[in-house]
């Protein structure tokens, strides 16, 4: 996961200089080239969103069982090896949860007192409030968030193109000294 995210983000800064250094040159091929990125970036992120939304049952399904995967991990850890408990303290944290949705799950005794904060521990004895639940809230109850962060990044990548193509005619038609 984390070597597609150095890949996107290594992608999108070559993009944002071949925008960048087009705009500076004044080359068209560099802004046709940009628009052209663009474009393809715009439909990759259709994509990939129209296919997390047909998909969402099956993304939750995968992020719990992740969960469970970096619970066992933690639980059976050494106190020197951190990657398990770094990962669900940061689900914790994050969904303001505690544990999983097993048998495990139901005696918070057996668990290690630094993977819960103090607080989620008594709520997970009086909510039920498990990590799954949680889960599976933020992909049903939540989805509207993600649908329109998608809308905002969407408006602004047609605001690019556009403004990327205004700047390439405005090149064409302006006067070579």
């Amino acid at each position: 996961g984390i070597y597609i995210l150095i890949a996107v983000g290594a992608v999108m800064m070559f993009v944002g200089f071949l925008g960048c250094y087009g705009a500076i040159q004044e080359s068209q091929c560099l802004l046709g080239t940009f628009f052209t990125c663009l474009v393809i970036l715009f439909a990759c992120e259709v994509a990939a969103g129209i296919w997390g939304f047909v998909n969402k049952d099956q993304i939750a399904k995968d992020v719990k069982q992740f969960y469970d995967q970096a619970f066992q991990q933690a639980l059976m850890a050494d106190s020197d090896t951190k990657d398990g408990k770094a990962v669900v303290k940061a689900f914790h944290e994050t969904l303001d949860c505690c544990g999983p949705d097993n048998a495990i799950g139901a005696i918070p005794p057996l668990w290690r007192d630094d993977l819960c904060p103090k607080d989620s521990i008594l709520k997970s004895f009086l909510e039920s409030s498990n990590c799954h639940k949680k889960i599976d809230e933020l992909f049903s109850g939540k989805l509207y968030l993600i649908g329109i962060a998608a809308i905002v990044v969407a408006v602004i990548m047609i605001f690019e193109m556009i403004l990327s193509m205004v700047l390439c005619c405005g090149i064409r038609n302006s006067s070579v000294y």
